[in-house]
């Protein structure tokens, strides 16, 4: 059995959809649902479907021994960032190397790094005038979104769409294929 801690910080959409989609798979087991704010829906959602549930401050995400020993206590052997605004400290992406994981709105390379994330990205979509956008997952490295890039969607855009539209769209893709992606990279675990 894989087991799986996702790591959130807002509503959990992801986080929801991701727990569903592996509910009863035979070899994934999602373990716990990590959350760096105590008022994060996400929270909510993993105890609705049954699913342990803890909070880690910053202080808390950054200090080894702690970090290493919740992931131990839960016998982690992968790790999702489904719209966890942390940085993730270097120990732990160390230990999960090439088995941690993050999705990011928009098609890396472009509007990827610090401060590009949730609606700033679309917003920024919206500004260079592209003509489609899509969801990146990738390695988690220590580079703020410059990991090596797994999968990569696409949908088109028009002139007219505003960053919410923007927003609405790409949001379709990380429901369809988030969990997908996350399942094929584990069958190769």
């Amino acid at each position: 059995m894989i087991n799986v801690a996702i790591f959130v910080s807002g509503s959990g959409t992801n986080c929801e959809n991701i727990i569903r989609h592996f509910a009863n798979h035979p070899h994934v087991k999602i373990a716990l649902v990590l959350s760096n704010r105590i008022d994060a829906y996400a929270l909510t959602r993993a105890k609705n479907l049954g699913i342990p549930s803890t909070v880690m401050t910053r202080n808390h995400l950054n200090d080894e021994p702690q970090m290493m020993a919740l992931m131990q206590a839960y016998h982690i052997d992968f790790i999702v960032l489904a719209g966890f605004l942390q940085m993730i400290p270097n120990f732990l992406i160390r230990a999960y190397d090439h088995r941690m994981l993050n999705l990011h709105p928009a098609l890396l390379p472009k509007f990827g790094g610090k401060g590009m994330y949730g609606h700033h990205v679309h917003e920024a979509v919206k500004r260079a005038q592209e003509t489609e956008t899509g969801m990146t997952v990738h390695w988690v490295s220590p580079i703020c979104d410059g990991g090596e890039i797994i999968a990569q969607f696409h949908t088109p855009l028009t002139p007219a769409d505003t960053p919410d539209d923007i927003a609405a769209k790409e949001h379709i893709l990380e429901q369809d294929y988030f969990p997908l992606v996350i399942e094929k990279v584990l069958s190769h675990l």
